[in-house]
Parts: structure tokens; sequence; C-alpha cells
């Protein structure tokens, strides 16, 4: 109900107070606010990566090291997602929102001023603690403030634009401080946007009443943390260890219990932190499966994509961010085309097969990359390609991963995908990390490693390493979901929450 609408009797000489649930006044302006504070927290999935090679330098950890600072930020963020948004509901939602960008801004001066790697490690994992605080509050805030239909249609729109716009902008905001300033910066930056949205949000956003019948799933957030942490840390071990010790697959033993007692967990709570019941349809389970899948490989393109550029090719950051702008504009190009024509003509099951296996061709096109490789005959296509396919994958397994849920779920099933997308990152770059570092030294045994020539081609054959690995990954996940989804268009629920990418 619009405040205009709000019935007043003749004879009051001082008009009531908007009930409650009246839309804020200043509600355009909140949703600034909010984008704001999304744009900074999706800004840090791609900002951090064109300044890693020069973090590291700085820093001088090893390459088998650096995986832990795209990963700690994600899997931070993706396993604390869902505990997140029932910590807003249980404590407020404005209070959540300004306690996150407190926490968000402070955690990434840590990592700015880091004199170490394990301080920069720690401060990324900070950084993700408190990004899952803000995403699914930021949300949960977009769906309260925009009551009526058409107005929420549009702030979405606008938010998902943040959102989609968001990790094009970090590439080249990262490869402008860094080459200018400092790769710190990339990291300090995060200051000014949530010194900004803190100040709109304590200003605008009203004190929402709190959810009394809302209730932790401590348990279910400690097991589902702690399994996907050793899943990680199994993989990363692999490395330094071999496959075969005991740090390696009991670790990842570890992580599968753990990941089994919390699925077991959720059966027998009676506040389950991810209802099994969203996970149990074939087009939401593929949806699932796919932004995993795709998060995986997604994460290897970016970072070793970045690390060729730079150390094999010598560009500077921002010719690194400019690279990777095309690879964006292919993913907007088949995302609109996925979602607006081709699923709801004829559905996901041949679209997203499609889209798995265009991206799986880029990936192993990229093998053929070497020395002498040129941008735009050599490094462009395979970009082009690479988008493309990831276009047809990620937009539509998002926006299928609601299909059929209740009201009541949607705000979960939304969380889970966007955490999936953050897990399969982590796992895929602990893994492709590994397997490219083993590949280098693999390489080098017999040569002289002082050797520049030697040093370069061991840095190809990581990287080539990591893409047909990454390659593998869209290929299984082609089979897979033409086996999981279903023929046909699906049926749209008008009462879910959009899913957006965070």
């Amino acid at each position: 109900m619009s405040q205009t609408s709000i019935d007043r009797p003749d004879t009051a000489t001082v008009s009531p107070p908007p009930p409650s649930h009246a839309p804020p006044r200043h509600r355009w302006w909140i949703l600034v606010v909010i984008g704001v504070a999304q744009l900074m927290v999706v800004l840090d999935a791609t900002i951090v990566n064109i300044a890693l090679p020069s973090a590291q330098k700085d820093l001088g950890f090893s390459d088998g090291d650096r995986q832990w600072v795209v990963t700690a930020y994600a899997l931070a963020f993706g396993s604390l997602l869902l505990l997140g948004g029932r910590i807003a509901d249980l404590f407020g939602r404005k209070i959540t929102f300004l306690i996150g960008l407190v926490g968000f801004a402070g955690a990434s001066a840590l990592g700015g001023a880091a004199g170490s790697f394990e301080m920069l490690v720690a401060a990324r994992a900070g950084q993700g603690l408190f990004g899952a605080l803000l995403a699914p509050t930021a949300l949960s805030l977009l769906t309260t403030t925009f009551t009526d239909p058409k107005e929420r249609a549009k702030a979405f729109g606008v938010y998902g634009a943040i959102a989609g716009a968001g990790g094009a902008i970090g590439l080249l905001l990262g490869g402008v401080l860094t080459e200018h300033l400092d790769w710190r910066w990339t990291l300090y930056v995060n200051l000014v946007f949530a010194g900004a949205a803190f100040i709109g949000g304590a200003l605008l956003l009203r004190r929402s009443v709190r959810d009394k019948t809302a209730s932790l799933d401590i348990p279910g957030a400690v097991l589902v943390g702690g399994g996907l942490f050793s899943l990680v840390y199994g993989f990363a071990n692999a490395e330094s260890h071999d496959w075969s010790s005991p740090q390696t697959w009991g670790w990842l033993a570890a992580g599968a219990i753990l990941l089994a007692a919390f699925t077991v967990w959720q059966t027998r709570s009676s506040h389950p932190l991810l209802p099994l019941r969203v996970l149990l349809d074939r087009n939401r389970g593929a949806s699932f499966v796919a932004v995993l899948i795709s998060g995986a490989g997604m994460f290897g393109v970016f970072l070793f994509l970045t690390y060729y550029l730079q150390q094999s090719l010598g560009y500077t950051p921002i010719q690194t961010g400019l690279a990777f702008l095309p690879m964006s504009g292919a993913l907007m190009i088949t995302a609109t085309l996925a979602t607006s024509v081709l699923v709801p003509r004829i559905g996901p099951k041949p679209v997203v097969p499609l889209g798995m296996g265009l991206a799986a061709v880029g990936m192993a096109w990229m093998t053929t990359l070497d020395l002498n490789s040129s941008y735009v005959t050599d490094v462009l296509p395979t970009l082009i390609v690479t988008g493309l396919g990831l276009g047809l994958v990620m937009p539509p397994a998002m926006a299928l991963a609601t299909e059929g849920v209740d009201i009541e779920h949607s705000g979960v099933a939304s969380a889970t995908v966007n955490a999936m997308q953050q897990v399969g990152g982590s796992i895929g770059t602990a893994l492709l990390n590994t397997l490219a570092t083993s590949a280098a030294t693999d390489y080098l045994a017999g040569k002289d490693p002082r050797d520049p020539a030697v040093q370069a081609h061991s840095g190809l054959e990581a990287y080539s390493t990591a893409y047909w690995w990454s390659a593998v990954f869209f290929a299984v996940g082609l089979v897979i979901s033409v086996v999981l989804y279903r023929r046909g268009v699906p049926e749209q629920n008008p009462d879910a929450v959009p899913v957006v990418h965070m």
C-alpha cells in the first residue's frame, strides 16, 4: 500500500503514521545503498585476481600457496552464505547489514596492510565471512523494501545488472589500482564503498522487526563449513604431499564424512540450514551441479590466464583486465539469449549442455597458447568461445534453481545456488592449482630451474594442465546436464524470489 492511499478521517488534525508495511519513501536511494554494498562484494571475486601476481612477488609466497588468496574468500563466503541469511532474520536486517559493512571494511584494511601471506589469507577469509552476512541481507532488504511487483522487478533488474557487471568492473579496477597505485589498493578501495554504504544505510534503512521464530542451525553450519574446508585443504595438500599421503586423502575423507553428516543432520534438524527438499527436483539438482562445475572451471580461467598474460606474455595489470572484457561481453550476449529466448522456448536440456560443450572447447583451445601467442588471433578466440559457453550455462542454471520452490524456501534456494558457485570455485581452484604446480615441478625435473627459458616453459606446462582439467570439468558437466535436466519448457513460479548472482 502506498502512502497516498491511506484513509484519513476528515476530522483528524494530524495524519497517522504510515503502516509498517508501506514502502519506504526513500526506497530508490535505499536501492543505491544496497547496490553499492553488492558491488563491493562482487568486485572482490575478481579484483584481487589481477593483483595476485604483484602480491605474490611482494610477499614472496609460492605458486602452491597462491590459490589460498582466492579460495579463502570464496570458501568462507560460500560455506557461510546460508547462515548469513538466518542471522539477518534473527538479529534484524539493518543491524546485520551495517555490521557486515564494518566487518568487510575492517578485513579489507587488514588485507591491504598485510605484511605476510598468512595475514593476507586471514583477511580474505574475513572478507568472505562478512560478505556472507552482506549478500543475503542485501537481497532480503531489497525484497522487503520494494513491495510493489512492478517496482520490485525494476529493482531486481538494477541489482542483477550490478551483480553481473561487477566481475568485469573488478577486472578493470584491479588493473588500474595495481598498475598506478599498488596491489594493496585493490583491498583498500573497499573502505570507500563500505563507508558510503554505511552512511546511507544508517540514515535510510528502517529497523526491521526480529523474527522470533528464526533459529540458527549452528551444528549444520559447523559440519558444512568443516567439510568444505577439509575437501579444499586436502586438494591443496596434494601438491606438497603425494595423493597417497594421509595428509591428502585423510583430509579428503574427513571432508566427505563431515558433508555426509551434514546431510543426515539436515533431515533431523528442526530448523535446517538447507532443507533437502530444495535439492530433490531434477531441474534444480541439475542447476546446482551446473553452477558448481561452472564455478570450478571459471575461477580456474581467471586465475591461470591472469598469470599467463602477465608472466608469459608480459601484460600489465590494466592490459590483463582489458583482455578479459570480451569474455564478459560474450557471456552477457548468450546469457540474454538463453534466459529470454532459448530456455522459454525449448527448455534447458539442449541449452545448458551446449554451453558446457562450448566452454570445454574454449578451455581445450587455451592449451595451445604459448610464449609467442598473439592476443587477437590466439587468446581472444578462446575467451570468446568460453564466454559464449558460460553464458548458456550460468544464468539459465541460476534462474532454474528456484523452479517450483514455494515462497518460503525461495530465499534459501537463491542462497544455495550462489553458495554452489563459490564452493565450486574453491574446490576447483585448489585442485587445479595443485595439478598445475605438480606439472611445473615435473617439467623442471632434470633441468636447470635458473634458466629463464626453462622457467617460462614450466609455467606454460602448469597453465596448460589447468586448462585441460577445466575442459574435463565442463565435459563432465555436459554429460550430467544431459542426464538430469528434464525435457521441455519448465513451469514458472511467479512467487519465487529472483535469483541474483552474488
